[in-house]
């Protein structure tokens, strides 16, 4: 029985992408191979992705088509397309004009990312920083409500791209303003990454010294569409003081770690409770959990946030903390 394509096609989609658990067929990473007399040559290109995965992926392609029955030689070619447009950086292209970005994540769903997301630029922009902020989270987007804007949005006077709003000094912007609050978004995985990928392109950011990007939780399609489009400046990871929390923390640490992205920190949120009447302090969920691992996995430990009325309170009205009441929690 001869080797053909749709062998090689079966054996590199059990190849996944460092850190992720789709494979590196469906993500289309596969660009082009060819099968002649056992010999096998595959070309993978990265897109705008970071560089550093390219030696795990060639490692792995390789080793599957090297498995197969049949195969006499494999060439196993890893292009980067930051590296091909004569040095462009995939920032330069797609957010021409924004020098950092920094994507807020978590592992799990509820540990109060889009909170530290919107905060964080909040402060940002009070500190005199031109700030952009990104809902990435496609299935559950926070920011409307939390900027406290409702209303669509505009195209610019050509027509062409969409204007973000802007509030408290940033400039946002997310897939909630552009579908029906209440419905739900039941897309699979490409659909997702197409749409992260026109949230950063046909929008009107303008020049910003970073774009914060409030991710979904987990490690997904998400995660690798923003890891592929952007070589991102840095991440943050929020956790919770409880274990389940910490052990799917820890998850997306080493995520970035396998796609090259810089982990600038853990934040603990809702570290702990102190009664407004007499001041005594409950550790609900636990606690110190967060600098723990920070501590095990040598990232920084950028902070506790307490578990405070304000903060649910100034979310909820559409007025962040930072800005509706500055020095409240801790910083």
């Amino acid at each position: 029985m001869s080797l053909s394509e749709q062998d090689v096609l079966a054996a590199l989609q059990k190849v996944r992408y460092p850190g992720f658990t789709r494979d590196i067929v469906s993500f289309g990473i596969v660009k082009s191979l060819e099968v002649r007399a056992g010999a096998v040559r595959v070309r993978l290109d990265l897109g705008a992705g970071n560089p550093a995965v390219a030696p795990t992926l060639e490692k792995d392609a390789r080793a599957a088509l090297e498995a197969l029955p049949g195969v006499r030689s494999v060439e196993v070619e890893v292009a980067s397309g930051a590296r091909e447009r004569a040095g462009a950086s995939a920032p330069e292209e797609l957010l021409p004009g924004v020098r950092h970005t920094v994507a807020v994540a978590s592992g799990k769903g509820g540990v109060g990312k889009s909170t530290v997301a919107v905060n964080l630029a909040v402060a940002l922009a009070r500190r005199g920083a031109r700030v952009g902020l990104l809902d990435a989270d496609i299935y559950g987007p926070s920011i409307p409500l939390m900027m406290g804007v409702q209303e669509q949005p505009q195209l610019d006077p050509e027509g062409r791209r969409i204007v973000p709003f802007e509030r408290y000094g940033v400039r946002f912007m997310s897939l909630g303003f552009l579908v029906d609050r209440e419905t739900a978004v039941i897309w699979r995985g490409p659909m997702v990454m197409k749409a992260i990928e026109q949230l950063l392109r046909d929008v009107d950011w303008g020049p910003l010294d970073v774009l914060v990007l409030d991710m979904p939780p987990g490690t997904g399609d998400a995660q690798l569409t923003v890891s592929q489009k952007l070589q991102l400046s840095g991440a943050v990871v929020v956790t919770t003081p409880q274990d389940v929390a910490l052990q799917d923390a820890v998850k997306g640490v080493n995520m970035f770690r396998k796609v090259g992205v810089p982990v600038l920190g853990i934040v603990e949120n809702m570290s702990y409770f102190q009664c407004p009447q007499c001041g005594a302090r409950t550790e609900v969920f636990g606690y110190g959990g967060g600098r723990q691992e920070a501590e095990r996995l040598r990232v920084p430990f950028l902070g506790e946030i307490a578990l405070d009325p304000a903060i649910r309170r100034s979310g909820d009205a559409g007025r962040p903390v930072a800005a509706a009441e500055p020095g409240t929690a801790p910083e």
